[in-house]
């Protein structure tokens, strides 16, 4: 069983989008759906495709690094605030499974990084494109709204 959606959102989604300064309930849905169909909010947080509650392999992470956040270094700055002191330097693929909002904020740097335009809040398809574009190419887009069906379901969690 994983992370109750409506609290995956609120108490870690929506502050860590805000933190980034990047916060809207288009981006917090999305990151809700890929959460959803990349590890069924967190009921398996670790495997061959990668690490943490969006399953982002060690490549991906540190090319975001690389060729993304190096570019932008007070943005970059804000996402190593997130991480832990001492345990980043040690394994920064590691924060991606134990730390929630380091995730989150990875997840959406992964998107923002390919310059989407983000589908309308309940648009499960254009989401569903999305997911399939930056987290899983061989995905379908079934696969995106199967797993929002079951871990997330008809209504959107909404967070006061």
């Amino acid at each position: 069983m994983g992370i109750a959606a409506k609290e995956l959102r609120q108490h870690v989604i929506r502050p860590t989008l805000i933190y980034l300064d990047r916060h809207c309930a288009s981006a917090e849905v999305l990151l809700l759906g890929i959460a959803a169909c990349q590890s069924a909010l967190g009921s398996a947080l670790h495997g061959r495709r990668g690490h943490g509650l969006f399953r982002i392999d060690d490549q991906r992470h540190r090319a975001l690094w690389d060729d993304y956040l190096a570019r932008d270094p007070d943005l970059a700055s804000r996402v190593r605030g997130l991480a832990s002191q001492h345990a980043f330097l040690g394994g920064p693929d590691l924060e991606l499974t134990v730390n929630l909002r380091y995730a989150t904020a990875i997840a959406w740097l992964l998107v923002e990084a390919q310059v989407v335009t983000l589908p309308a809040v309940d648009d499960r398809m254009g989401q569903a494109r999305i997911w399939r574009q930056i987290f899983n190419p061989q995905g379908r887009l079934r696969d995106f709204t199967e797993a929002w069906q079951a871990c997330i379901g008809q209504k959107l969690p909404v967070a006061s």
